[in-house]
């Protein structure tokens, strides 16, 4: 780092950087700063009362498997004060660009010479009457996994409304605490927005082999309080008792913080290839970040973990001086629905002009198809395998040129080790 324009003259004000956002973009952002630049001021703005912890962990911790402390994204109490990085509890309010500012809601202000926004995503709220009643539930923090598990016991009768990937997560959490539930899928498709309707049926399906009662095409059209319990009206007429009512019906990237702020916002904050947004000194990363997806060169977010880690380091890389590029973001997903292990990657729709190759193993809930481009792995759907994704990840990201073996792939899709051994491998 020896290039570094962070390597100062004596006696130049220590350069001060605010990061918003304490999830795993925003950690990786703050270590790496602290690597880049030694002597800069960093502050951590985690906006709530808990360690900063990894939101897609909740699901464990409502099934059990984790307690909140295995949520945590750095386990040692003092690991950010060690690494002398100010951890700022008061959520965030407002930010002024143009006094280089961020407000928190204590008050206090904080300056800044470089922002980094890593907020993440929140939950989108549904348009329905009723839906701030008392027994109305999400599960989106620690806070509202607590809640939950306070009044789910054997026999509450919960109504989900949603079924997309936070849904599909959450089940298993109330499964085993022995809710009687009922999911509502407005599109009668499950995670929609991640596979494909076969594989989405065959993880309804599924659903169903473990006690869930799915309610296709049906959304929820009113909820009332009735008998103590809760009455839920749905857009069929029926009316479904339940003792709790669990909202999950999908997130989006969090950019309330800079509206109006003249940050460029399409779907999330708009970030070039260093993850800077139009306002230079202000970046983004991870799940409020609107970048380029590798396969497609197209500007999507991309709200994974893994492309949130990444992009915090490259932002902070540059935020310090140390001009570092992106390769662009995966499309990728990899979804625990009551043991049942699905993913996709890429391009998993297909492609106008492209070609494709599925394989269904209904008796033992295994599914694959493949998505080709010419002559290119662009996309998959899989259910129930779980050997070798790595691989399927590798032909896709490294847009391997596949020669003979896209014909070997399409008579027989679940040759993908040895397609990525033959081609990426062999090409390194």
């Amino acid at each position: 780092m020896a290039n570094s324009e962070t390597a100062k003259a004596a006696g130049s004000p220590a350069r001060r950087y605010v990061i918003v956002g304490a999830g795993a973009a925003g950690v990786m952002a703050a270590e790496t700063l602290r690597k880049a630049d030694p002597a800069g001021e960093v502050v951590l703005v985690n906006g709530e009362d808990e360690p900063p912890y990894a939101r897609m962990a909740i699901p464990y911790v409502l099934s059990g498997k984790i307690g909140a402390e295995g949520t945590f994204l750095r386990r040692e109490p003092d690991h950010f004060r060690n690494l002398g990085i100010r951890l700022a509890d008061s959520p965030a309010a407002g930010v002024d660009v143009r006094f280089h500012s961020v407000r928190l809601q204590d008050g206090s202000l904080l300056p800044y010479d470089r922002l980094l926004i890593a907020t993440g995503s929140r939950p989108t709220k549904e348009a329905v009457p009723g839906i701030d009643l008392p027994g109305v539930h999400t599960c989106w923090t620690l806070a509202d996994a607590r809640a939950l598990m306070a009044n789910i016991k054997p026999g509450t009768r919960v109504v989900q409304m949603g079924a997309g990937f936070v849904g599909c997560i959450i089940m298993e959490g109330l499964v085993k605490r022995g809710a009687q539930l009922t999911v509502l899928v407005r599109s009668g498709l499950m995670v929609s927005r991640m596979i494909n309707p076969a594989a989405g049926n065959m993880i309804r399906r599924w659903c169903e082999t473990k006690g869930v009662r799915i309610m296709a095409k049906t959304q929820t059209a009113l909820i009332e309080r009735a008998d103590g319990a809760l009455a839920v009206t749905l857009n069929t007429g029926e009316v479904l008792p339940a003792d709790l009512y669990l909202s999950a019906v999908g997130v989006k990237p969090n950019v309330g913080l800079v509206a109006g702020s003249g940050i460029e916002i399409g779907s999330g904050i708009v970030v070039n290839d260093r993850m800077e947004s139009n306002l230079p000194g202000v970046f983004a990363a991870g799940d409020v970040a609107e970048s380029v997806d590798c396969v497609t060169g197209r500007r999507q977010v991309n709200a994974i973990q893994p492309n949130a880690v990444e992009q915090g380091r490259i932002a902070a890389l540059n935020m310090a001086g140390v001009r570092t590029s992106s390769r662009g973001s995966l499309a990728f997903n990899v979804l625990d629905t009551l043991g049942l292990i699905s993913s996709s990657f890429g391009q998993w729709q297909g492609v106008p002009g492209g070609e494709s190759a599925e394989l269904t193993d209904e008796a033992n809930w295994r599914y694959i198809r493949l998505e080709f481009g010419g002559n290119r792995l662009v996309g998959a759907n899989v259910v129930g395998f779980t050997d070798h994704l790595g691989a399927l990840r590798g032909l896709i990201e490294g847009k391997a040129r596949l020669g003979n073996w896209k014909r070997r792939l399409m008579d027989n899709p679940t040759q993908i080790m040895a397609a990525y051994l033959a081609t990426v491998q062999a090409a390194a």
